[in-house]
Parts: structure tokens; sequence; C-alpha cells
């Protein structure tokens, strides 16, 4: 299997993640069973061959909402995708489907144009520079400093346009922070401690959570947000 990232431009830096594809290399008769790990985003993804399921067959295009704890899926042999990864405050801009409708779960979504999303969310700078400055907090407190936003202020702009409490998401973005760096990393408690984490157990009780295996199994089977 190929996965592959490309960073966004600047003016998409706090709206896109990352544009990424995944390119299957066995047979299409094969399936190759896999595992999401919560990415604390929303992707729109293009199957450009092969088949996919996750709780049922899937689509030639979907978008996926956020979730919060390992999702098993596979994919055939054959598989190609390409994808956008949002921040979940671009949703938002782009599509009238509520958050809420998408939690955990993913959605057809036929005829969504890459292009033409990139287009739109280039002009919503207000929103850019708040989600720029909310991936780059640390802790809640440096979220509402950032943003210029009180502690209820945030709460609410976070019910609306993320789904979750602000203490909750920032632990899907310190996991997938660690997570997404974790291969090659020599030291598990130096990683732990350069990804915010309290100690070495902290980051393992979070691992366990979040991508259902130890911290040492993801470390080898690590593929972007992927478990292989």
């Amino acid at each position: 299997m190929d996965y592959r990232e490309t960073l966004p431009p600047p003016h998409l830096a706090g709206l896109v993640k990352t544009r990424w594809t995944l390119t299957g290399d066995g047979a299409a008769d094969r399936w190759a069973e896999q595992q999401a790990t919560p990415d604390g985003c929303i992707e729109i993804i293009h199957r450009t061959r092969g088949r996919s399921r996750w709780d049922g067959e899937q689509p030639a295009s979907f978008v996926v909402g956020l979730v919060d704890r390992p999702q098993p899926f596979a994919i055939s042999g054959d598989a190609a995708f390409a994808a956008l990864r949002l921040w979940p405050w671009a949703w938002r801009l782009i599509s009238d489907i509520p958050l809420s409708a998408l939690h955990g779960r993913w959605r057809a979504l036929p005829g969504a144009d890459f292009a033409a999303i990139e287009t739109r969310l280039s002009a919503a700078t207000e929103m850019r520079r708040i989600g720029t400055a909310l991936i780059a907090a640390p802790s809640v407190a440096a979220m509402s400093a950032a943003t210029g936003m009180g502690p209820r202020a945030l709460q609410r702009w976070f019910a609306r346009h993320v789904g979750m409490a602000p203490r909750r998401y920032l632990q899907l973005l310190r996991f997938q922070g660690a997570f997404e760096t974790l291969p090659g990393e020599a030291s598990l408690a130096d990683h732990a401690a350069a990804q915010g984490f309290a100690d070495q157990a902290h980051m393992a009780r979070t691992f366990r959570t979040l991508a259902g295996v130890p911290a040492g199994t993801a470390r080898r089977r690590a593929r972007g947000p992927f478990l292989t």
C-alpha cells in the first residue's frame, strides 16, 4: 500500500490539513484490512478504482466525519483513493450537512469537486485565522488567548463548528500528532514528553483508547492516520 500526503498551499492553512492519496498494490479479489485512527478531521474521499467497505460497501465518493475511536475498514487490493482532509470548522463553509450527522460515520457525497472546495475555502480568511490559532495551541487556555474568545464563547464555538468540547478535541490533536510522528522514534518516553503527554504511561493509555493498540505496535504499523 502506497500512502502519500501533500501539504495545502498557505492560503488554505488552518482549513485544509492535507491532501492525500492511497494506492493498493494487490489483487482486485483480495481484501486488505485497515484501521483508521481519530485525526480530528473531516475527510472528503474519492475512490478512483477498486472497492472499499466500512459497515457496508462504500460508494465512489463519500465524506467521513469526526471519529473518536479506532474504526476498522477494508479496501480491495487494487483500490486507489484521493482525498482532502479538512479541519472540522471548514465543513460548515462548504456543506449544510450537520457535523452531528457525520460523527463516527460516513455518508455518500456525489459530485464533490476538490478544486471548487478549495476555491471556496480560500475566501474564508477569518476562519483560517481562527483555525490556524487553534491547531497551534497547546492548551484550552492557549486556544482562548490565541482566538480572543473567552472560555464560554470558545465552548459555544466548538459546539457549533467542531461538535465536541475544546478539551476533548485537544486530546485528539495531541494523539494524532504523536501517532503521525511515531514511526522511527527510538524512545517512546522521549516522544511522549515531546508531544505534550504527562509521561509515557499517559501516552500509552491514550494510544490504547484511540488507536486500539499500544504505542510500540503503532510505531511498526502506522501509515499516515492508518494502521495496516
